[in-house]
């Protein structure tokens, strides 16, 4: 590839990254506006529900043979991705949209500092520190019970990174979501219960196929495209920009103005993540789609 190309396609990949987690906090940011039509927990099973019609169209799982242990992986992999979606939910109708996705972006920054070696694990405090920041536990004006779903959601994305990488050694990410998802979105049936469906009009729906285009289908495509423009290393740096591109997008969306410690700490989880990523091998990057 000569260097004009090469340049062209990093920057392509650039682009479609930013744009993947532009899609992502946009998706949220929509969801939280519709939470106060079918709460947090209708919000998330809508999406999910709508995510799965989505995937198994385009994956066609049965067309793939899957191995018991890899349709085990796949079934607890939706498990967690229901348990992700929902406490997210949880907490974001309790904090800001920055916030709840700074705390929930250091569960893959965790898997990714108890990977690495040497001095990356020393960022793990500088994350600490921005989980202090972002509570600010000194005041007791932050909701306890958002924290702990965000933490909660942090812990999923944790597992859904791991699953993904057990699951990738058999199956393409395509064809692990055409199980998964289902999968979860059953959980969170079973979890919501048949009250939300009373508060289901045609008008929800077709929002809610909206929102599952917003978040994880458009995403998930920019992300794999990108992923074929960028060094590994240049894909993870970016995308621990996205607690920073969640505080830009709750600003102008959803007019939440963050409080300084906020941005201290929003600041130190990003560089945490992006401390981490440059002491990675150079092939090694955490899968970043988070679900839906």
């Amino acid at each position: 590839m000569s260097p004009p190309r090469q340049h062209d396609g990093v920057r392509s990949g650039t682009a479609m990254a930013v744009a993947a987690m532009c899609c992502v906090q946009l998706g949220l940011a929509a969801s939280v506006g519709l939470s106060a039509q079918l709460g947090p927990e209708g919000v998330a099973w809508l999406r999910l529900v709508w995510a799965a019609v989505i995937i198994v169209a385009l994956a066609r799982p049965w067309r793939t043979p899957f191995s018991p242990a890899t349709l085990r992986t796949c079934i607890l992999l939706g498990i967690v991705t229901a348990g992700m979606t929902m406490f997210f939910m949880a907490a974001v109708v309790r904090l800001p949209l920055g916030t709840t996705s700074a705390l929930e972006f250091t569960g893959p920054l965790a898997v990714a500092v108890v990977r690495g070696r040497g001095t990356s694990r020393w960022w793990a405090l500088v994350a600490a520190a921005g989980v202090v920041a972002l509570t600010e536990p000194w005041r007791g004006h932050t909701d306890p019970v958002g924290v702990l779903f965000a933490l909660g959601a942090a812990a999923c994305w944790a597992a859904y990174i791991v699953l993904t990488q057990r699951a990738g050694d058999e199956v393409t990410g395509l064809h692990a979501l055409g199980i998964s998802m289902p999968v979860a979105a059953v959980v969170a049936t079973i979890a919501v219960g048949p009250a939300v469906f009373a508060q289901l009009n045609w008008q929800l729906l077709v929002i809610g196929f909206g929102l599952a285009l917003l978040l994880p289908v458009i995403p998930f495509s920019l992300e794999l495209m990108a992923l074929r423009r960028l060094p590994a290393p240049a894909f993870g740096t970016l995308m621990s920009l996205e607690p920073a591109i969640a505080v830009g997008i709750g600003l102008t969306v959803l007019g939440q103005i963050p409080r300084p410690s906020a941005v201290l700490g929003i600041v130190l989880v990003v560089v945490a993540g992006i401390g981490v990523t440059a002491q990675r091998k150079p092939n090694s990057i955490e899968p970043a789609v988070p679900a839906p």
